[in-house]
């Protein structure tokens, strides 16, 4: 497995969790509460044909949102990292861009 990680500021980190993970609980495999949270792509997901499923994981805390991603190859946790940055800077709009530095693990 390939993981990053990365600590996003924000105090409204239980916030943006449930919110992504309301919006991908739709057509995804997510488990949440407001403190954690994970999100499984699946590897075929919108006509990809990655070696394995992805495992996004969510930890909220009071000043940051913990984001770590697990993926198949550097080109899958890439891929995930723009999903996920993209996605959470939707909803954080107010805030947008929020800071990734991505944590390679």
């Amino acid at each position: 497995m390939h993981s990053a990680a990365a600590d996003v500021p924000t105090p409204h980190a239980s916030k943006y969790l449930q919110q992504l993970c309301k919006h991908w609980q739709h057509n995804l495999a997510v488990v949440f509460t407001p403190e954690h949270g994970t999100v499984t792509f699946p590897r075929d997901a919108r006509g990809a044909d990655w070696a394995a499923d992805a495992l996004v994981t969510f930890d909220a805390g009071p000043d940051a949102l913990s984001v770590r991603i697990d993926a198949s190859s550097d080109a899958h946790l890439e891929a995930m990292q723009e999903v996920v940055a993209r996605h959470l800077d939707r909803f954080a709009f107010r805030e947008a861009p929020l800071a990734f530095d991505w944590q390679r693990g």
